[in-house]
C-alpha cells in the first residue's frame, strides 16, 4: 500500500514546493501558488480517505469546477476587447504605484491607452486610482505623468484620484465627464479584468467598450485570469 501511495506523495510534495516558490521566490503569483497547494491537499486526501468520502469530494471538486469554468469563459471572452470602438472618453483604471513609480500591471494598461489614444487624437483620458500604502503619489497622478512625458497632451487627462475599487473607479470617473449619458466612452484596464469592469458598468446603466492592456508575462497573466475568475464568483455571490 505504502508504494502504491509513493507516485501520489511525490506529486503532492511537487505542488507543495512549487507553491512555496511562487509565493515566496516571485511577486504577483500569489493564485498559482493557493492553487498548487490546494492540489496538493486534494492529492493527499485522494490517498487517505476512504472510497465514500473519495467520491464526496469529487462531487464538490466538479461542482466547483463547474462554476469556475461559468465564470471564466466571458473573461476570457471580454479580454479580446472592442477593436473598431471609437470613443469620446477613455476610462483607465489604476493600478499599483510602487512609490512614485508605476507597476508592470499599470504600465502594461498605460502603453493600451497611449496606443488608442495616439490613434483617437479626440478622445479624452480619465486616469482613475486614489493614493494606496506605499504609494508616494496617487495612481491617478502616477498615469498621468507617464502619459504626459510620452506626448498625450495635458489637457486631453482628466484626473479623478479618489477612486479605491474598481466600482469606485467607474462611478467616480463617469461623473466626471460632461455628457457621460449621451457619450461614447471606453474603459481601459488588463485584459482580464475588462469583463467586470464592463459589468459593473452595466450595472450603473452604461455600456462601455474594453480597451485590453495585454498583462506581459505569460504564467503572470494566467495567475490573474484564475483570480479574475474567482473574482466573478465573488463578485457575483457578494456583489463586492
Amino acid at each position: 500500500m505504502k508504494h502504491r501511495r509513493l507516485p501520489g506523495l511525490v506529486a503532492a510534495g511537487i505542488c507543495f514546493l512549487l507553491a512555496v516558490g511562487f509565493r515566496f521566490a516571485a511577486i504577483g503569483y500569489g493564485v498559482i501558488a493557493l492553487t498548487l497547494a490546494f492540489a496538493g491537499i486534494c492529492i493527499l486526501l485522494y490517498l487517505f480517505l476512504p472510497k465514500t468520502l473519495r467520491i464526496v469530494l469529487t462531487v464538490l471538486l466538479l461542482l466547483g469546477l463547474a462554476v469556475f469554468i461559468t465564470a471564466e469563459i466571458p473573461v476570457v471572452k471580454a479580454a479580446k476587447g472592442t477593436p473598431d470602438a471609437d470613443a469620446d472618453y477613455l476610462i483607465v483604471l489604476g493600478a499599483g504605484v510602487n512609490g512614485s513609480v508605476p507597476s508592470l500591471s499599470m504600465i502594461d494598461r498605460l502603453t493600451a491607452a497611449k496606443l488608442y489614444l495616439d490613434a483617437h487624437p479626440d478622445c479624452v483620458a480619465v486616469v482613475s486610482g486614489g493614493q494606496g500604502p506605499g504609494e508616494h503619489i496617487s495612481e491617478a497622478k502616477a498615469m498621468s505623468d507617464w502619459l504626459t512625458a510620452r506626448g498625450v497632451a495635458s489637457d486631453r487627462i482628466i484626473l479623478e484620484d479618489r477612486a479605491t475599487s474598481t466600482v469606485e473607479n467607474l462611478s467616480f470617473s463617469l461623473m466626471l465627464i460632461p455628457d457621460a449619458q449621451s457619450a461614447s466612452i471606453a474603459v481601459c484596464s488588463s485584459e482580464y479584468h475588462l469583463y467586470r469592469a464592463e459589468y459593473m458598468a452595466q450595472e450603473m446603466g452604461y455600456q462601455l467598450a474594453g480597451i485590453p492592456g495585454k498583462t506581459s508575462y505569460p504564467i503572470l497573466r494566467m495567475n490573474y485570469f484564475i483570480r479574475e475568475g474567482l473574482g466573478v464568483v465573488y463578485y457575483r455571490v457578494f456583489g463586492i
